[in-house]
């Protein structure tokens, strides 16, 4: 899939069928890739950065290892133990409910191992064995990747981390909800 072809996801999927006449004069009426796109387009980098990054956990005999693990498996490795999921949500920068989700893929995957905390409402998090001897090969993957996204961003023309952290920072002043409650013609969507 070309980025060109991505943009006519999302809105006009289910429409008149792909390639149809009537899918072509829909992505037409999109108007380009502005911000009435904003959230299809973000999908898409970041399904395109994934996959790429999945790819070189498959290069290193790691299959099944999504990229979403690693700051997960980083975290609990520098912490002085067992972590609960709001602490790991913390630390990787996304909501309980993610941290959540990942966790249950991870211990399904048998990277993590969860025990009660101290009631019945927390979980806490560690890491089994086998994901402790992935840890030098995350390590140079991280390494890599992190060096690899600093000259992706050398390549922009501002940094994308920086307009992420904006972009978020400006959401928490007044959710995309207010927003387009804001834009409604009859007051509130």
């Amino acid at each position: 899939m070309t980025s060109g072809s991505a943009a006519c996801e999302g809105p006009v999927s289910g429409g008149a069928g792909a390639g149809g006449a009537g899918a072509a004069a829909g992505c037409a009426a999109l108007g380009g890739h502005g911000p009435e796109l904003l959230g299809t387009r973000l999908r898409h980098l970041l399904d395109r950065l994934d996959a790429d990054v999945a790819a070189v956990y498959t290069n290193l005999g790691l299959d099944g290892f999504r990229p979403r693990y690693t700051p997960v498996v980083r975290a609990l490795a520098a912490a002085p133990g067992p972590c609960s999921i709001r602490d790991l949500a913390l630390a990787t920068g996304v909501t309980h409910s993610a941290a959540s989700q990942t966790v249950a893929r991870m211990a399904k995957a048998g990277l993590v191992a969860l025990t009660a905390g101290e009631d019945a409402r927390h979980r806490m998090v560690r890491l089994t064995p086998g994901a402790e001897e992935l840890l030098p090969a995350l390590d140079a993957e991280w390494t890599a990747t992190a060096a690899a996204a600093t000259a992706f961003e050398a390549e922009l023309p501002y940094s994308l981390s920086r307009l992420i952290g904006e972009a978020l920072e400006a959401l928490d002043r007044r959710s995309m909800r207010q927003r387009i409650a804001d834009q409604a013609p009859d007051g509130g969507a």
